[in-house]
């Protein structure tokens, strides 16, 4: 008499299909991770080629810069093209959780690539950047900007790095001349919704928390919380 076969624990099918799913679309957002340390995960982050929507409670950032550039992208038909971004750029920043959604195609279907980073505390800017760097396409949500704030300013004369010596370094966002820029020493977004063409963070990212998942069809980042409190300083 031949045994019965012992069941699958559930859900064990669709965890291996996920995981070949996971693998190349992983590999298409460019994220790269290193080992935990003290608690928290430390991590380059680099998503380009394709646009990228994100989510954030809050965004808090010092040497705060942008200028409008253009941007480098491949046409639905596969020619280079390019579209034109405001670039971002902060030298330190603290985040109030992060949500990336990304959308692959893989054998005819649609797949949806999220990676969460931070906790669920509104009180709390967890996540710690330096030298961030992004590409926007669009957003919605609240900005205040503090100390000295220049408007409409060279775009290739916006500082927000320095170099090891302790000299800004020259044109970070890489802007044409006499494109539109801003100059803030500091600047705060509430409740970010929008869509990053390129989303750089080649410095460090620090987070108690990084979560990778792939789910079918179109899925979007939850609706971002309103934070509570203020950040501290980053």
């Amino acid at each position: 008499m031949s045994r019965p076969h012992p069941r699958r624990p559930e859900g064990r099918t669709h965890g291996w299909r996920a995981l070949a799913v996971a693998l190349p679309a992983l590999l298409a957002a460019g994220v790269t991770g290193s080992a935990m340390a003290t608690g928290a995960l430390a991590v380059g982050l680099r998503i380009q080629d394709r646009p990228v929507d994100f989510t954030t409670s809050s965004l808090y950032g010092t040497q705060y810069g942008a200028a409008v550039v253009d941007q480098e992208t491949v046409r639905p038909d596969g020619t280079p093209g390019s579209v034109r971004v405001l670039r971002m750029g902060f030298a330190d920043g603290v985040l109030n959780g992060l949500c990336l959604s990304r959308r692959q195609q893989i054998g005819g279907a649609t797949y949806t690539l999220l990676l969460t980073l931070g906790d669920d505390d509104p009180r709390s800017w967890e996540i710690r950047t330096r030298n961030t760097v992004l590409d926007l396409r669009n957003a919605t949500g609240e900005l205040d900007m503090d100390g000295v704030v220049d408007l409409n300013v060279n775009g290739a004369d916006v500082r927000t790095v320095k170099d090891p010596a302790g000299a800004y370094v020259p044109n970070p966002l890489g802007a044409p001349q006499h494109r539109f820029g801003i100059q803030a020493r500091y600047a705060k977004f509430d409740r970010i919704t929008g869509t990053a063409q390129d989303f750089q963070i080649p410095g460090l990212l620090t987070t108690p928390r990084l979560k990778l998942s792939v789910k079918p069809g179109s899925v979007a980042c939850p609706a971002p919380a309103a934070p509570v409190g203020t950040p501290g300083t980053p």
